[in-house]
């Protein structure tokens, strides 16, 4: 039977996109305190130099489900009272080393796409959201079920004013506010 690497899925080792396509959808994570990993160290000192702490990895992609619910879920769970202590992003078809590297070593036997969301603690994965359940869901439900993983398996407490900045930014990226009551 031929075998099929993980490399020869991924393609090449240039970007799959250019830069000013995916730029918006990093920055959307970035500017929300999320840490940028762009290299094979940059993972390993992410995920592996931070014994003891909880990590909350979101593998961004431009595709329609990764805007739709996948950030915005992400964001929505930071408005919980316990949450990750590192948050983290990489992006699929852009940092291919390092997707590659994240694959093989944190989702070895997990069929690859993108987007994915999880949280991991000690190189073990506590949670995973793969793009089939992200797509066929919306923001809050992905919101409700970090929230459940971070109040089981996260220590770290979030202010009224880190909630305040996250909320400003929420309403001025997405236009809604995320704490407003339904009528």
């Amino acid at each position: 039977m031929a075998m099929i690497s993980l490399d020869s899925l991924m393609g090449n080792q240039g970007p799959s996109y250019p830069e000013q396509i995916a730029a918006p959808y990093r920055k959307e994570l970035v500017d929300a305190g999320f840490e940028q990993m762009m290299t094979v160290e940059d993972v390993e000192k992410v995920l592996a130099g931070n014994p003891g702490k909880t990590i909350l990895v979101v593998l961004n992609s431009v595709c329609g489900c990764s805007a739709r619910v996948s950030r915005p879920g992400a964001l929505l769970s930071f408005f919980n009272h316990v949450v990750p202590d590192i948050k983290a992003t990489l992006f699929a078809g852009m940092e291919k080393e390092a997707v590659v590297h994240f694959r093989e070593k944190y989702l070895n036997g997990v069929t690859p796409s993108s987007p994915n969301v999880m949280l991991l603690k000690d190189g073990k994965v506590l949670l995973h959201l793969q793009r089939h359940q992200i797509e066929t869901t919306d923001a809050g439900t992905i919101a409700d079920a970090l929230i459940a993983a971070y109040n089981e398996h996260c220590t770290k407490q979030t202010t009224d004013a880190e909630r305040e900045e996250l909320r400003t930014y929420f309403k001025n990226l997405y236009q809604v506010d995320p704490l407003a009551t339904q009528e």
